[in-house]
C-alpha cells in the first residue's frame, strides 16, 4: 500500500536507530517485544522499516544514515545519544520519543525535579549532594534511627539511592524497633533481586544519594507502560523489598501479572509521558495507603510475553505514524489484523517454588469468598518488670537530657543511644563487689543495689539493642529549688524518680518456628478450590492479603514469621514486617475499656477461692457447666496455694544457687568466656536452638542466671506475703509462664520440683485465667465487648465488603450475555472492530467522560484482558489480625455468649453447644491460637436469599502442651527443639449447620464499633472499591472477561 508523505508516494518509512541488543528477534517462542511489535507495523503494509544497525549508529558519520519520515531512538548502554540529536537535527523526523529529555533520565534528582514541576505524586525525598567520596556535610546528620538532610528528617525505614539513574544499587534501611539491618536491591541476578544485610546501620557516603520515605506498598511493585498519552498498560509483581526471591514461571520466566490502573493513576500515566515527551515510556508506580506515587521514570520500555498488549502497541504507533505523516489515513483500520502470527499457547501452570500442594475443594456451588483470622503470638520468654526509685544524680541527668531539660516531664528511652547511656550510668553505679550477708549495710540500700545490678543484666544482655524488647520509663517523682546557672532567680530540678525497666516477652525460636509453619497450614488447608494453592491466587492478585498487628515485638514478629510460611518467602522477618504487616493498636492492643470490669473479676475470683468457698451447682448448672461463677476452677483451689508457695520457693532457690556460681565465676575464664554475646536483633531470623549454650549448661537465650534468678525471686516474693499471710491470685499466670517456659527451654537444667510445680500451677492457671475475663457468662460478654468492640466492627466491615463486591461480580455476569450481544450487534453496523476504533479505546475501562466515582476499583486488581487465568473474577478477601491473649478470649467470649444480650433474647447461640462444652473444658488459649471465620458464596442461591453467604467458624487452642504433661518418645523429642505443635482446628457449629451472613451480624452488631465511628480510610476515588452497581460501570467492566470475542483467540482458557 502507498500513501502520501515523507516518503513521496512510497511506504512510510520508520527508522529503527536503538543498539541491535534492542530490537533481536528470532524463532524462540517468545523473542524481543521489540521486534515483536515492528513486524506487525511492517504487516500493516504501510509502513516501511529500516534498521540503523550497530555499525552505522557508531561508525558512520549522521550524513550517511538512512533517511526516514519516523524515527525510534532511545538511549541504552553505549549509545551515541548526542549524535542521534545531531541526526534527528539534521533530518527532521518524526520523533516517537524525543531525544533531549532523555538526558534527564540518567539523573534521579532531574527525574524527581521533573515529576514534581507537572505536578506528579512522588515519595517525600531530600538530595545529599557530595563532591568528593565520603565529603563531611553540614546540612546532614545521621543518628539511629533517621537522617536529617537540610532540617528534613526521614524516620527509618527509607530508602537511599544513588543520584546516578543507571546505579541500581538501591538500599532500604530499617528501624532498631524491627531490629535493624538494610536490604539491598540490585538488578536480578539468577533468582535474587535482593540481599538483607542485618549488621549494616549506618548509610553510605561515597556518593550524592538521594533519600526518600519508605512506601509499604503491600510487598507489591507496579510497572507502568505507556504508548503514547492515551494507552498505559501495568503489571505487578513481588517486590525485591519482602525476601529477594525472583518468583518464575515454567518457562523461568519471571511472574508478573496485568492489573488495573485507577483513573488518577491513568492520568498520571499521560502527564508522565507528556512530561518527559516519551511516548513510549516505563515507570514504577507505588501503591501505598491509598494514594499512588511515581518513584523511577525508565524511558522507552515494553511489556514481554503478552500478545494482546504487542497487537494494542502496534496499533497505537500505527495510528501515531499515521497521524503525522499521512492523517486523511488515520481512522482507516483493516477490519482483520493483517498479521498472521502463531502465538503459543502461554502457560498456565503454578509457580516453580515447592509448597504449593494441592488442598481440598468445598462444594461446586460454593465458593470461598473471605478468611478472616485473629491469631495469638507465638511462643515468648516471660514478662517482666522492674521498679525502683532513684536519686542518683546521673540518672536525674539522663531523664533531663531525654525529656527536654522539664523537671516534671517523664521520658522513655527505647533507642540504642538512649538505652547505651543509660547502660554507661548504671555500670559506673553499680557496686564493684557484692555486699555479704554478715554485712551491716541497710537493707533498702541492699535490695537497690540489687535491682541496679539488675537493670545492668537486662541492658546487657542482647548484644545490639533491638529497641523491640526493653524500654525504661523515668517520672520524676520530687523536686527542689535550686539557683539558675546564671544566678537570676531560682528553678526546680528532680530530686527523685521511678524508673521501670519493662523487659522479656520476647518471641522465642519456637515461637518463630510455630508462627512460620501455622503460616504454612494455613496456606494448604484454608483455600479450597485453587488446584495449586494459595500462591497462585496470590501471585495472581486475586488475593486481597492484609496483615495487622498490634504494638508488642512478639506480636509483630509473629505476624511477619506467619506471613512467611503463608506466602513461602525466604529471608529473616524484618524486611518482611515492614512490607507486609501494618500496626493498629487501638484496635489490638490494650486492655484500659474494661480495666474497671476486669478488676471486679479479680476480685470476686480472689474471694472464691482464697475463701475455699465451694461452689453450688444446681441442674442447670451440671446441664450447663459454663454458666455458673468461677466455672472450671479447681473445688480445692485454696488448699493448692500453699503447696504452690512451697514448690515457687524450692525452685527459686535452685535458681539463686546456679546465680550465685554464675557471679563468683564471671571473674575467671569459663564456658560462658567462649560463648558469643546473645544478640536479639539477629536472632529475629532464627527458627532452631542455641546448641552452643544449651551446651554450656546456660539458660536458653539470652538471659543469664542472674536474671532468671530475679525473675523466680520476684514471683515467689509477690505471691505470698508472710507478714501478711495473704495470696496474690493475679500472680498465678506468671508463675504458670515462667514454669512452662522454663519446661519447655531450660529442662537441661534439671530443676528438681519444676514438673511437680507445673501440675499444681496448671490446676489453678486453668480456672483463673478464663476466669480473669469475666466471672461469668454475662461478665465475659460485657468484657469480651470492651476489650474487642474495634476488631469486632472491622470483622463485620470486611464480612460486608466481601458481600457487596461477591455480589456485584455476580450482577455483573448475569447481564454479560445480554451486553455482549448488544456489542456484538453494534460491531456489526460498523466498518471496524471496537477495539480498534481509535487510541481513546485502548485505554482502560473507566478512562472515558464517566464520573471518576463510578469507576472505582481496588488495589492490585487483576486485568483480565491481559491475564491469562482461567478465572480472572475468582477472588479472595483475607484478614489477618494478631494480638495477644486477651483479645483471644474476647472474641470467644463474644461469639459464645453474645446471645445473652437483652437485645438478642430467644436467639440461639452461634456457638453450638457441643462446642460449648469442648470451651468448657479448654481452659487455656495457648500461643498461637487462633479464631477463623471463612465466608462462602453459593452461586446457585439466588442473590437476595440469605443461605447466599454461609459464615465458617473454627478455633484452635493454639501448642499443644500434652509434651509437657507425658512422658514418651515424641515428647522428649519435642522438648529437644524446645517446641511444641499446634493444635488442628475445630468446629464450633454443628456440620450441615449454615450459619448465614445476616444472622451472624444481627448477633454481633450490638457489640461491635459501627463502621461510621471508623476513621474515613485515606483511599481516594480508584481504591475504595472496584465495582459500582451502576449500568455504565457494568458495562464497561462485562468487557473484562470476553473482552475482544471476534479477535483470535490467544489460546487461553
Amino acid at each position: 500500500m502507498e500513501v502520501e508523505g515523507g516518503g513521496v508516494g512510497g511506504k512510510i518509512k520508520i527508522g529503527v536507530c536503538v543498539m541491535e541488543k534492542k530490537v533481536k528477534s528470532g524463532p524462540e517462542v517468545f523473542s524481543a517485544p521489540m521486534g515483536q511489535i515492528l513486524d506487525r507495523l511492517q504487516a500493516f503494509g504501510e509502513f516501511e522499516i529500516i534498521y540503523f544497525g550497530d555499525k552505522v549508529i557508531l561508525e558512520d558519520p549522521i550524513e550517511s544514515w538512512p533517511v526516514c519520515d519516523c524515527l525510534i531512538a532511545f538511549h541504552s548502554s553505549g549509545y551515541p545519544l548526542d549524535k542521534a540529536k545531531a541526526y534527528a537535527a539534521l533530518r527532521k523526523p518524526f520523533l516517537v520519543n524525543e531525544l533531549e529529555p532523555q538526558h534527564l533520565l540518567h539523573d534521579r534528582r532531574k527525574v524527581y525535579e521533573h515529576l514534581e514541576m507537572y505536578g506528579i505524586p512522588v515519595p517525600r525525598y531530600a538530595c545529599v549532594n557530595r563532591e568528593v567520596p565520603c565529603q563531611e556535610l553540614d546540612y546532614f546528620v545521621e543518628e539511629e534511627d533517621f537522617v536529617e538532610v537540610n532540617g528534613k528528617r526521614f524516620w527509618k525505614p527509607f530508602v537511599e539511592k544513588p543520584v546516578d539513574g543507571d546505579d541500581h544499587s538501591i538500599m532500604i534501611y530499617y528501624p532498631s524497633s524491627a531490629g535493624g539491618g538494610m536490604k539491598e536491591l540490585f538488578r536480578k541476578v539468577g533468582n535474587r533481586s535482593s540481599e538483607f544485610h542485618p549488621e549494616v546501620r549506618r548509610v553510605r557516603r561515597e556518593g550524592s544519594y538521594i533519600y526518600e520515605e519508605f512506601m509499604p506498598t503491600g510487598g507489591t511493585d507496579v510497572k507502568v507502560y505507556t504508548v503514547g498519552p492515551e494507552y498505559a498498560h501495568a503489571e505487578a509483581r513481588k517486590s525485591p523489598v519482602v525476601d529477594g526471591v525472583v518468583m518464575r514461571n515454567t518457562d523461568g520466566k519471571e511472574v508478573r501479572y496485568p492489573v488495573l490502573l485507577t483513573p488518577a493513576e491513568k492520568q498520571m500515566a499521560r502527564e508522565v509521558c507528556i512530561a518527559f515527551r516519551q511516548a513510549v515510556c516505563g515507570f514504577d508506580l507505588l501503591r501505598s495507603e491509598g494514594r499512588s506515587y511515581v518513584c523511577d521514570v525508565n524511558g522507552w520500555s515494553f511489556v514481554k510475553n503478552s500478545y494482546k498488549y504487542y497487537d494494542d502497541a502496534a496499533c497505537v504507533l500505527r495510528k501515531m505514524f499515521l497521524d503525522a505523516k499521512a492523517p486523511h489515513l488515520s481512522s482507516t483500520i483493516p477490519p482483520i489484523l493483517p498479521w498472521k502470527v502463531n502465538e503459543p499457547v502461554q502457560s498456565n501452570e503454578g509457580l516453580t517454588r515447592q509448597g504449593s500442594g494441592i488442598i481440598g475443594t468445598s462444594g461446586q456451588s460454593e465458593e470461598l469468598r473471605c478468611v478472616i483470622a485473629v491469631i495469638r503470638h507465638g511462643d515468648r520468654t516471660a514478662k517482666q518488670k522492674v521498679k525502683l526509685k532513684v536519686t542518683e544524680e546521673k540518672l536525674l541527668n539522663l531523664m533531663l537530657k531525654y525529656n527536654g531539660g522539664k523537671p516534671r516531664a517523664e521520658t522513655k528511652l527505647k533507642s540504642a543511644v538512649q538505652l547505651q547511656d543509660l547502660l554507661d550510668a548504671t555500670r559506673i553505679l553499680v557496686p564493684r563487689a557484692r555486699p555479704g550477708r554478715e554485712s551491716d549495710s541497710d537493707a533498702e540500700e541492699l535490695e537497690h543495689a540489687e535491682k541496679l545490678r539488675q537493670v545492668k543484666a537486662v541492658l546487657e544482655e542482647g548484644g545490639h539493642f533491638s529497641g523491640i524488647y526493653r524500654k525504661v520509663q523515668l517520672k520524676p517523682l520530687q523536686w527542689v529549688k535550686v539557683p539558675k546557672s546564671d544566678g537570676e532567680g531560682e528553678e526546680e530540678r528532680p530530686v527523685e524518680a521511678l524508673m521501670v525497666l519493662k523487659y522479656g516477652g520476647v518471641l522465642t525460636h519456637a515461637g518463630r518456628k510455630q508462627a512460620e509453619e501455622l503460616g504454612r497450614y494455613f496456606r494448604n488447608n484454608m483455600y479450597p478450590g485453587e488446584g495449586t494453592g494459595l500462591l497462585r491466587l496470590h501471585s495472581t492478585y486475586r488475593h486481597d492479603l492484609k496483615i495487622y498487628s498490634s504494638d508488642e515485638g512478639r506480636v509483630q514478629m509473629s505476624a511477619a514469621a506467619f506471613a512467611k510460611g503463608l506466602l513461602d518467602l525466604e529471608g529473616q522477618l524484618t524486611p518482611i514486617l515492614v512490607s507486609l504487616v501494618s500496626k493498629d493498636s487501638s484496635m489490638l492492643d490494650g486492655l484500659d475499656n474494661a480495666s474497671r470490669e476486669m478488676e471486679e473479676a479479680k476480685a470476686r475470683l480472689n474471694e472464691i477461692i482464697t475463701s475455699g468457698i465451694k461452689m453450688i451447682h444446681d441442674t442447670v448448672s451440671s446441664e450447663f457447666p459454663w454458666m455458673t461463677d468461677g466455672a472450671g476452677l479447681p473445688p480445692e483451689a485454696h488448699e493448692l496455694l500453699p503447696e504452690l508457695v512451697k514448690l515457687t520457693k524450692k525452685v527459686t532457690e535452685q535458681v539463686r544457687l546456679l546465680a550465685k556460681d554464675e557471679d563468683e565465676n564471671l571473674t575467671e575464664p569459663s564456658a560462658y568466656d567462649v560463648i558469643p554475646p546473645y544478640d536479639q536483633a539477629k536472632a529475629l531470623g532464627k527458627t532452631n536452638i542455641d546448641v552452643d549454650r544449651i551446651a554450656a549448661g546456660l539458660p536458653c537465650g539470652s538471659e543469664g542466671f542472674l536474671l532468671m534468678f530475679a525473675r523466680w525471686r520476684k514471683l515467689e516474693r509477690d505471691l505470698y506475703n508472710e507478714r501478711k499471710d495473704r495470696f496474690d491470685i493475679t500472680q498465678i499466670p506468671d508463675v504458670y509462664d515462667s514454669c512452662k517456659y522454663d519446661l519447655l527451654h531450660n529442662s537441661h537444667l534439671n530443676l528438681n520440683g519444676l514438673y511437680e510445680l507445673f501440675n499444681v500451677v496448671q490446676l489453678l492457671a486453668d480456672g483463673v485465667i478464663p476466669n480473669e475475663y469475666g466471672i461469668n457468662p454475662q461478665q465475659k460478654l460485657k468484657i469480651g465487648s470492651k476489650i474487642a468492640r474495634r476488631l469486632l466492627g472491622k470483622i463485620l466491615i470486611d464480612l460486608r465488603n466481601t458481600r457487596e463486591e461477591a455480589m456485584s461480580v455476580a450482577e455483573l455476569k448475569s447481564r454479560q450475555d445480554e451486553i455482549s450481544v448488544s456489542l456484538t450487534r453494534k460491531e456489526g453496523r460498523s466498518s471496524q472492530p471496537k477495539l480498534f476504533i481509535n487510541s481513546e479505546e485502548l485505554r482502560r475501562p473507566g478512562t472515558g467522560d464517566q464520573d471518576e466515582d463510578d469507576d472505582k476499583e481496588t488495589k492490585y486488581r487483576l486485568d483480565p484482558k491481559y491475564a491469562n487465568v482461567k478465572t480472572p473474577e475468582r477472588h479472595v478477601r483475607t484478614r489477618l489480625y494478631f494480638t495477644s491473649e486477651s483479645h483471644i478470649h474476647s472474641l470467644m467470649n463474644v461469639l459464645r455468649y453474645c446471645n445473652l444480650d437483652e437485645s438478642l433474647q430467644g436467639e440461639e447461640s452461634l456457638v453450638c453447644k457441643n462446642a460449648l462444652e469442648r470451651l468448657c473444658k479448654t481452659k487455656e488459649l495457648d500461643y498461637m491460637s487462633y479464631i477463623v471465620l471463612r465466608m462462602f458464596e453459593n452461586t446457585e442461591v439466588p442473590l437476595d436469599d440469605p443461605k447466599r453467604f454461609r459464615i465458617e467458624l473454627t478455633f484452635s487452642r493454639g501448642a499443644d502442651l500434652s509434651p509437657l504433661e507425658k512422658n514418651d518418645g515424641e515428647a522428649e523429642s519435642l522438648l529437644r527443639e524446645h517446641t511444641l505443635p499446634i493444635n488442628g482446628p475445630e468446629r464450633l457449629q454443628e456440620v450441615g449447620s449454615c450459619l448465614t451472613l445476616e444472622k451472624m451480624e444481627k448477633m454481633i452488631r450490638p457489640f461491635a464499633m459501627p463502621a461510621e465511628d471508623f476513621p474515613p480510610a485515606s483511599t481516594p476515588a480508584g481504591f475504595s472499591g472496584y465495582f459500582s452497581k451502576s449500568a455504565a460501570v457494568l458495562e464497561r467492566l462485562v468487557n473484562l472477561w470476553p473482552f475482544h470475542k471476534t479477535s483470535a483467540s490467544n489460546g487461553k482458557s
